[in-house]
This record gives structure tokens, sequence and C-alpha cells, in this order.
């Protein structure tokens, strides 16, 4: 329908079959043939004849109107795939907050490579604030942050909610007496991911809603180091469910536990960028392809 709807503004634009025939090179037997595919597809009359000259009906005159959006749409289209074409080797420069960094990052990156080999992909990390300004100043093309977004220079695009899971060593005394509830925290030595990042104020919010006084033994802001070291010191933790996989735990022979209270302190993780005409063809691109990653539904 595409090439009947351009064939049709042609011919409203030149005012006459005869010209249209012309700019076209068709003949006018093969544009009448065009335009009654056109008006049965569409199942509606768009021109009424009038002596020797032509009109368009109502319905023909939004025709007209769509048939433009369309051919404008079109020659976007075709004009940003040349130029995503031609930039040979693309880049993608991508703010992460620090939490991010180490929960989500990771597997984003070898989804983006794994559908481009000839993807550069630049990280830059920092806090939740920073990554919005990075964006906000366009030294990144989009970030990653571990919350929402609420700037007007920026859209945010929530891609997934997280919450806080107990990672305890296999054989840990707390575990002797069942499965931990909430109020097990209070008082059992831990080690807690560094402070300033929306991970450690969620569970510090956390630890003061419930009244909870746990042993902090160590602050550290490496989730991999805190892993390796809750055997050594005996103690527990809160990570991100997102961060956890199960061949981590078993290599680290540590346990992850659900809790009631520990799920309902839900984040969202979120994709931030500038407004999308500001925003290169290829750039543009990727945003929709991260988006789709974590929701296959969109745009179709």
């Amino acid at each position: 329908m595409l090439e009947e709807l351009n064939v049709f503004a042609i011919i409203v634009e030149q005012s006459s079959m005869n010209k249209a025939s012309t700019a076209l090179n068709l003949s006018q037997p093969a544009l009448s043939r065009k335009i009654s595919k056109l008006e049965q597809d569409l199942g509606v009359e768009l021109f009424k004849r009038v002596g020797k000259r032509l009109e368009l009906t109502r319905i023909g005159r939004l025709t007209y109107d769509y048939a433009i959006e369309t051919r404008q749409q079109h020659l976007r289209f075709l004009k940003m795939l040349a130029e995503y074409k031609t930039a040979g080797r693309s880049s993608l420069t991508i703010g992460a907050s620090l939490t991010t960094l180490q929960t989500t990052l990771p597997d984003l990156i070898q989804a983006l490579t794994q559908q481009s080999s000839e993807l550069d992909i630049k990280a830059i990390t920092g806090k939740t604030h920073e990554i919005v300004s990075l964006v906000r100043d366009r030294k990144a093309d989009l970030g990653i942050v571990a919350s929402q977004i609420d700037d007007p220079g920026l859209r945010c695009v929530p891609l997934f909610e997280d919450h806080l899971v107990l990672v305890l060593p296999r054989n840990h005394f707390v575990m002797d007496k069942g499965e931990p509830v909430i109020g097990d925290l209070n008082g059992m030595p831990m080690i807690l991911f560094s402070k300033g990042t929306w991970y450690r104020i969620l569970t510090d919010e956390l630890f003061e809603k419930y009244h909870l006084l746990p042993d902090v033994r160590m602050e550290i802001d490496s989730f991999e180091a805190i892993l390796r070291l809750l055997h050594t010191c005996r103690a527990g933790t809160l990570l991100p469910k997102s961060y956890l996989r199960e061949q981590m735990l078993s290599d680290n022979d540590l346990i992850s536990v659900t809790i009631r209270e520990l799920k309902e302190s839900k984040r969202t993780t979120s994709l931030i960028h500038a407004e999308t005409d500001s925003l290169s063809p290829a750039v543009r691109l990727w945003i929709d392809e991260i988006a789709k990653l974590y929701n296959p539904r969109r745009n179709g």
C-alpha cells in the first residue's frame, strides 16, 4: 500500500493525472489501476469527477494527509538506516551507577555485543546523580540506574524491578532454627556494601524501619569481594536479587534466602536518555534494543 499511497499523493500534488503520469514515468492506465487498488484496499472513494477535473472526497483529503505523514516517516527511516549503515563500527557510551555496574551492565554488554560484534561499548561509572548529569550533559549516550528518574530533560524507561535477598554461608548458624525471618538480622554479623548507593540506602532504610541493628563487620564496594568474605567472617549480607546466579552461590558455598519484608523493598532499574529527536540514529536503535531485551513485547 505504501507505493499506492505515494502515487495518490503525487496525483493530488500535480493536480492532474497527465502531469502525475509524466512525473512518475507511468502510463495513465497504470496510474488508474493503482488508485483503483488503493480505493479497493481502503474500501472508500478517494476522487470524484467534476467535469474533466478530479476532486478529492472528504475521506480523500484525510487519506492525502495520511499519505504525506507516511512518506515523511518512510524518508526519515531510510535516512536513519543509511546513516547507520555508513557509520561503520558504532559506539555506545553507557553510564552505569555503582550498583548496576555489578548487577545489570555485564549481562547487558554481553547481549548487545552478541547482536553486533562491531559495537564498541564504553562504560562510565558513578553514583546515580552523577550518571544523570552525564546523560544530561551528553557525556554518556544513555544511563542504567537502579531507580526511576524524574528529570524534565530526560526520558526514563523502566526495565525491571529488583529487591534485596539475604545471602549466607551454607552452614550459617541462623539456619539451625529454620527459615530466617526479618528479626534474625538484628545482631547478625554482616558485610555490607559501601555507603552512598541506592542499594545501601535501601538497606539502611530497611534496618531503620524494622528497628534492626546488625553487627556490621565490613563495608566494601564490591559484591564479588563480599561473597568471597562471607565464609571467612561467618557473616551474612543483603544483595540485589538481579546480581545473584546459582553458579555464583555454588562456587562460594552460599545460599540465598527470600524474606517477605525483603521482597517488599523494591527498586526499579531504569534506562535514561535524552529526548529521542536529539540522539543519533544508531543510539536510538540501541536504546530500543535495550528496552526490548527486558520487555520483548515492546513495539510489537
